[in-house]
């Protein structure tokens, strides 16, 4: 049996750029991309796809869609890095360790949408609260992100890393109207009847998330505190090998988050740091934005869906 042909189109930006190192040393696959001349060419692009076991997409939103609606042959199957999906009802949301049995059905999926790089940490910290009734979905959920400056794809990185970097700026907040596209996503997979509060910033720092969420005791049942939130969490993630919860004793001890601790790996870190005195506790989530959150994630939902190959 010959080995399957994996196409990314897309792959001179980030995303794209990122899935290809990880990719381009495999023996089991066969990589294909275009050159730098077809790139723009839709026969080529679609003659491409066509032609393909499983493609990565690494577009503009628009550019995904119109990626999908070339696809003729009903063999191909897609992992979409944009957020052009995200929210559609007919696509399996590519998050393995969200719920019990997503990774099988991302295995068995034709269309996989990865999350966004802000929802994987809201999304993992938040859905199984939500699963295990300790958060109602009526809770007003604040989230407040900074990822590095790479998040921004090239422009960002063009900013930070050209000759004129030294005006970058060392920090922004963005998204101050409160309608960041990751939003609908993070409302749509934690399972919230209303919409989330959502700040996200950039630091001027290549690449690495931290995401942290706010609560207040007092707006959850009795019997909800800082070690019932942690032990759920760590009940969840018990078996997951990319997710893990920090134990409480080793919370305790940290003084900081460091967004870039996990940077170049596949992995998110989930901590608790409970205040019980003002009866508050604070869920944070750790990851590399172009990892968990981006990359890392395209390929682990293709060795999934390549196991069913």
């Amino acid at each position: 049996m010959s080995s399957p042909i994996v196409f990314i189109d897309g792959d001179q930006g980030t995303t794209g750029l990122q899935i290809h190192e990880r990719l381009r040393n495999r023996t089991d696959l066969r990589l294909v991309t275009l050159p730098a001349a077809e790139r723009k060419d839709a026969r080529r692009r679609a003659q491409a796809i066509n032609a393909c076991d499983i493609a990565i997409l690494c577009l503009p939103d628009a550019a995904a869609r119109e990626a999908v609606n070339a696809i003729v042959n009903p063999d191909v199957r897609v992992i979409d890095a944009s957020s052009a999906h995200r929210t559609a009802p007919d696509w399996i949301y590519g998050f393995p360790e969200m719920t019990p049995g997503q990774a099988e059905r991302i295995a068995n999926a034709h269309r996989v949408t990865n999350p966004g790089c802000y929802p994987t940490g809201a999304v993992g910290l938040l859905r199984p609260l939500m699963q295990a009734g300790l958060i109602p979905d009526d809770y007003p959920i604040s989230i407040h992100a900074v990822s590095g400056y790479s998040g921004r794809g090239r422009a960002g990185v063009e900013e930070h890393e050209s000759p004129g970097a030294v005006n970058a700026p060392a920090y922004q907040v963005y998204g101050l109207e409160l309608a960041h596209k990751h939003t609908p996503e993070i409302q749509r997979h934690i399972g919230l009847a209303q919409r989330p509060i959502f700040v996200p910033a950039y630091g001027a720092f290549r690449q690495g998330i931290v995401l942290t969420v706010p609560l207040a005791l007092r707006l959850l049942a009795r019997e909800v505190d800082g070690t019932t939130l942690h032990a759920c969490l760590a009940r969840h993630y018990a078996d997951a090998a990319h997710v893990h919860v920090l134990p409480l004793n080793e919370s305790r001890d940290l003084k900081y988050l460091d967004p870039q601790v996990l940077n170049g790996t596949n992995d998110m870190r989930l901590s608790v740091f409970p205040d019980m005195k003002h009866e508050q506790v604070l869920l944070a989530a750790v990851f590399d934005n172009l990892g968990k959150g981006a990359s890392g994630a395209a390929v682990q939902n293709l060795d999934l869906m390549l196991s069913r190959q």
